[in-house]
This record gives structure tokens, sequence and C-alpha cells, in this order.
């Protein structure tokens, strides 16, 4: 309860500064459940208005910029860059995931709520930081895993890079949370309703609890330890009347 409140006091007092400077403020990079607790508190009228920015097309990890363009006369940026990571010598080098592009950062001694979504394609990493260790990254990180990388700063990843995942249907039952998420990540009903008891699920940054939630085409829905996908809406119906819905699943 403490980190949240200490949380919630950072939050108020960010936005109280963009407001009373005249001049954007951003938090580091939050998590899901922090972007959940900003929707209560721009609810609750405790922050003015912000945006969330990941750089990334459906990043789960994302900064608020509090400020908006109608009160400041002029839009506001991140205070952040792109970075390459890629093996020195693609031929020898491992092949690379996730997990070990952000063991090598944390072996950096980098707090993680400075670094953003990494994304892979080809084997190259693309990492949305904070400009203030961007460079320190791009001194330090020489190896992951057993292979030798090299850090450049870009201006935008590659258009792959950044594309969302392609389109998969399913059939279900109705457009409710709990069957799309059961349908998704082949749980069943009773499993999902488990998920999103025990708050585990998440729509846009905010939390869900409803098994009879209806989606609505564009929400990202994130399961903690499963994973997040894009609804796409409903495509048609099935001769048993059940739906076909598409969503986008990221992996």
């Amino acid at each position: 309860m403490d980190d949240i409140r200490l949380f919630k006091n950072r939050m108020c007092e960010l936005s109280r500064e963009a407001y009373d400077g005249g001049y954007y403020t951003a938090s580091h990079f939050l998590t899901l459940a922090e972007q959940a607790e900003l929707v209560f508190l721009r609810r609750e009228g405790a922050i003015g208005a912000y945006t969330l920015k990941g750089g990334f097309a459906g990043a789960e990890r994302c900064l608020a910029l509090f400020g908006s363009e109608e009160l400041f006369g002029y839009a506001g940026e991140a205070p952040c860059v792109f970075l390459m990571i890629a093996p020195v010598q693609m031929k020898f080098a491992d092949t690379l995931s996730h997990r070990d592009l952000l063991g090598g950062l944390m072996s950096l001694g980098i707090r993680r709520e400075c670094l953003g979504d990494i994304v892979i394609s080809g084997n190259i990493g693309y990492l949305y930081a904070e400009e203030t260790v961007a460079p320190y990254i791009a001194e330090t990180l020489k190896k992951v895993r057993h292979t030798d990388v090299k850090v450049e700063t870009i201006d935008t990843p590659p258009t792959a890079s950044m594309t969302l995942p392609e389109i998969t249907e399913l059939v279900v039952a109705s457009e409710r949370l709990d069957a799309a998420n059961a349908a998704v990540y082949q749980l069943s009903r009773q499993e999902a309703e488990t998920h999103l008891q025990k708050g585990l699920v998440m729509i846009d940054g905010r939390l869900v609890q409803k098994s009879a939630y209806s989606l609505h085409q564009g929400e990202i829905v994130s399961v903690r330890g499963k994973g997040r996908f894009l609804f796409e809406g409903v495509t048609g119906d099935t001769r048993k009347g059940k739906l076909r819905i598409a969503v986008r699943i990221f992996r």
C-alpha cells in the first residue's frame, strides 16, 4: 500500500508541475497496473490530462506525458530515443530473445522503469528507452549471451518491427471477455473466470473483473502471465450460432 501511495503522490506531483509551470512533464515507464492507477486518478480529478507514450504499436510499457497541446500551444514529445541492438557478426550470433536482451540490459544496473518495450525483428532488438540512460547503454552493452553486440541510436525502427501481429480468427460463444480470453489462451471458461476474479485482466490499462464485459473493437486485453491481444471485432457467425472474432495476439 505504501508503494501505491507513493506512486499516486508522484503522479499528482508531476501533473501539478506540468500545469503550474506550463510545460510537459513525464513519468518513468509504467506497468499496466500503474497505467490503470492513472485512469482512476484522472477519473477522480486528482491529475490533469496526459497521454501514454510507448514508441511501438500496442506497446505495453508506456510513460505518461502530462500536459496537452491545447494548453501549451505545442505538441509534447516523450524524452526517449530508439536504440538498435544488433549482433556484430550476424552469421555467428545466437538467436536472441526478449529475455536475453532484457537480461543483458539489467546486468548493466539500469532500472527497469527507465526502459520501455523491446521488440525483436530479424534477430535485431529495438528498444525504446529514456534518453538519460541511452548513452550509457550504447557505451557499455557489448555482449548478450555469447554474442557480441553493438548499440546505435536510430530515428525510428523499421516498419516491420512496429507492425501489429497478423489477425487470427477464433470462434466464441459471445463477445464476452471471459469467452474471448478462453479462446485466445486456450483456457476453460472456469480458468478464464479465475483470472478475472484474481485481478489479472486489464483492458487498455484498466482493471476489469466482470466476465460479462463486452469487448469493443480496438481494445487491448492484457492477461498477466499469458500476454496481450488486440480485439479487432466480430467478423461473422457460424451455422451453429457462434461468433467469429478477429484478434491480434502479441507473442
